[in-house]
């Protein structure tokens, strides 16, 4: 597997939660305090198009690291719990890199 794919995994993952944070907060001032409307939206449609393409990647990956249904549906709903893809890609980073790296085995120990 080359390197780009984790890459690429990895920048969407950090882009989409760091959004998915930016907007839970636009969505706490627009709903607790009545302003922001139209900040919310435009972060809310950047956020859409940036979880597409995490979908994207994540699935990429997924099918070269040849991971279980339930692992890949989880891998991509992380996108959507706010902190969860912090924690998700510090854990499939350090899972995947063997398999970069070209050692399969140090990978399923």
């Amino acid at each position: 597997m080359k390197k780009s794919v984790l890459t690429r995994y990895r920048v969407m993952a950090l882009a989409t939660a760091v959004m998915l944070l930016v907007l839970c907060t636009c969505m706490i001032f627009k709903y607790g305090f009545g302003m922001g409307a139209d900040l919310t939206f435009v972060v809310s449609q950047a956020h859409g198009v940036l979880f597409m393409v995490y979908l994207v990647f994540a699935f990429d990956l997924s099918s070269k690291a040849r991971w279980s249904f339930g692992k890949m549906l989880w891998v991509m709903l992380s996108g959507t719990i706010p902190l969860a893809a912090f924690f998700v890609e510090r854990k499939i980073r350090a899972e995947v890199e063997p398999l970069v790296n070209g050692s399969p085995a140090a990978a399923r120990a």
